[in-house]
């Protein structure tokens, strides 16, 4: 019989985590699932742990594959999956029993095409908890897009949500890219007729000081951008009325991105490359970010000075560290 809901669950080299997350999943009361478990070539004892969990529970699939990366690992399980819904867990992260309990009711409850939860951190084994009131909303195409981007409610990451499964027709994520959930998740949510977000937080998120998004920055970080030109472009032509939301969100990575590459790259010549590429993207978007509302001086200050000088902007990134350090004395 098919399935209520498919869970795709990437793994890779996740050993040590990989029990709690199947653990977790397999507690849910939300029972009617199939879990897609795709073992992208790991070289520790994590493919073994996956087919132990499927000889336990016949609920689990395990589909062991080359080494392609996360995107390839979600969407073999895409292309696999049988559940009217989909959703995504990575394999180092687990989840609360009642997560996918709550966000089917929503769907359905709300006749919702997408529905999602908060989620907290877990660092160093301890999970940090966020005080929040009880909250709901439901929302239609153009205003769930205008919170993506808004960015208060919920990101682009797709793990904390469910989804229906026309929500993913002709979308694949980005295979030989990291930020493939930023290359995604727009291109989902254009295909929902309505959203429903709750601020109860289902999902926990587990930081490791070995995940690709917090090592050193590298070149590779710089795919976010391309993401960023295909966004932009969609968005110009199919939700331009949300301009002001889509522009600042790009001016607030660009600066975020700055920040990180002056803190983290060591070399000089590899410090202006970097910022040299990304000046190249914003050079495109300029004149309609430097205009936006959304943005305080300081981020439009910056943007300005990455446009027309990039050792301008270091200098003067660096003279506000040593006022910085000044003021903390």
């Amino acid at each position: 019989m098919k399935p209520k809901i498919s869970i795709i669950v990437p793994v890779y080299n996740i050993e040590q985590y990989l029990r709690k997350c199947l653990d977790s999943i397999l507690a849910q009361t939300f029972t009617d699932f199939e879990v897609i478990i795709v073992n992208d070539g790991s070289t520790d004892s994590s493919g073994d742990i996956c087919d132990e969990y499927a000889e336990l529970d016949n609920r689990v699939r395990v589909i062991h594959t080359y080494n392609g990366g996360l995107s390839s690992a979600r969407n073999v399980g895409l292309k696999l999956s049988r559940g009217d819904f989909v959703g995504f867990i990575d394999g180092d992260d687990w989840v609360f029993k009642d997560m996918y309990q709550t966000l089917y009711e929503l769907c359905n409850q709300t006749n919702s095409d997408i529905s999602i939860c908060t989620m907290y951190r877990e660092i160093e084994g301890e999970i940090v908890y966020v005080d929040r009131d009880n909250y709901i909303k439901e929302m239609d195409n153009v205003e769930a897009m205008r919170q993506l981007f808004k960015g208060n409610l919920y990101r682009f990451a797709v793990w904390n949500k469910l989804y229906t499964k026309k929500c993913f027709e002709h979308v694949q994520f980005p295979e030989g890219r990291i930020h493939e959930d930023l290359f995604t998740t727009y291109k989902v949510f254009a295909k929902a007729d309505k959203v429903v977000f709750t601020n109860y937080a289902g999902y926990i998120y587990v930081k490791r000081d070995s995940s690709i998004l917090t090592t050193n920055y590298n070149e590779k970080r710089l795919d976010a951008f391309l993401g960023w030109n295909e966004i932009i472009s969609f968005m110009n032509k199919n939700y331009s009325q949300l301009a002001e939301y889509y522009l600042s969100c790009f001016a607030y990575w660009v600066v975020d991105n700055v920040y990180y590459i002056t803190s983290q790259v060591q070399k000089s010549k590899d410090r202006k490359k970097f910022l040299s590429t990304i000046q190249n993207h914003v050079e495109n978007h300029y004149k309609h970010i430097i205009k936006s509302a959304n943005l305080d001086i300081k981020y439009k200050t910056h943007i300005g000075l990455l446009k027309y000088d990039i050792n301008l902007l270091l200098l003067s990134i660096n003279f506000n560290k040593i006022l910085n350090k000044r003021f903390k004395q």
